[in-house]
């Protein structure tokens, strides 16, 4: 049994959806270290003092459902999947709990990488399997492959996968650590819905860059986790038609995910 891709939620500084992705990103930037993604406005109480990377998570799984045409109903229960990936989303607010002058103990729980996937399963009502993985663009691969394995397992009847990254309030950091990555750092926030049924996933490494990995590179820029789920965005998401070939690197580590074609 095979699995497939019903949606793709995609929101970066740039704007929404792979359309509004620059031709270039770097040269886009003009210089700009971070392109900073604007968080939305939710309504609720409970959500004046979530953070910046929750509030996107919650409107990357809104993007995807607009994308793939669906209402909350859909996703909500315990038949949902959702897996988690990040490098630099919690940043943020460890340092604003280790900056904080009084009143840090209200943000604590929000230092955890557990925070993001914990608001977006009470606001979706999502109580399926649950799996959280912290790294850069492999770690998005590993998740695509864990949520596919969920679904061939019978472990879930949809999976969520979402990555969220955001740069702005850890911008020095990121400067002291450039070796790391090259700029410019996109924030981003995106959602993709596995199904099973459609085409065999395989999980290998290329050994370099996949055309659509460069591709998510060059139109995006540094988004680290969020890079493969840019490239799903980018390679037409539910509509795409070829065979898939997702890969990503960091520090020093390759992983790759690959759909055969229809």
């Amino acid at each position: 049994m095979g699995t497939r891709v019903a949606g793709v939620g995609l929101l970066t500084g740039w704007g929404e959806g792979p359309g509004a992705l620059p031709a270039d990103a770097a040269r886009a930037a003009g210089g700009r270290a971070v392109i900073a993604l604007a968080p939305p406005a939710l309504d609720g109480g409970r959500f004046r003092r979530a953070t910046r990377e929750c509030l996107l998570g919650i409107a990357a799984v809104e993007a995807l459902l607009r994308d793939a045409g669906l209402r909350r109903e859909a996703i909500r229960g315990p038949a949902t999947a959702l897996v988690y990936v990040t490098a630099a989303a919690y940043a943020a607010a460890n340092v604003a709990f280790v900056g904080a002058a009084a009143g840090g103990a209200l943000h604590f729980p929000y230092t955890a990488p557990s925070a993001v996937p914990a608001e977006v399963a009470i606001e979706f009502g999502l109580t399926g399997p649950y799996l959280i993985l912290l790294g850069g663009a492999p770690a998005a691969i590993d998740a695509l492959w864990q949520a596919t394995r969920l679904l061939e397992r019978a472990g879930c009847e949809r999976a969520l996968v979402l990555a969220v990254e955001t740069f702005a309030e850890c911008a020095g950091l990121w400067a002291r650590g450039r070796r790391l990555v090259r700029g410019p750092l996109v924030e981003a926030a995106a959602c993709a819905l596995l199904l099973p049924g459609g085409r065999p996933a395989a999980y290998a490494a290329a050994p370099g860059r996949t055309p659509l990995e460069a591709l998510a590179r060059r139109r995006a820029g540094e988004t680290l986790a969020c890079a493969p789920l840019v490239a799903l965005a980018l390679a037409g998401g539910a509509r795409a038609r070829g065979p898939l070939a997702l890969g990503g690197e960091w520090r020093g580590r390759r992983a790759g995910l690959t759909w055969a074609g229809r």
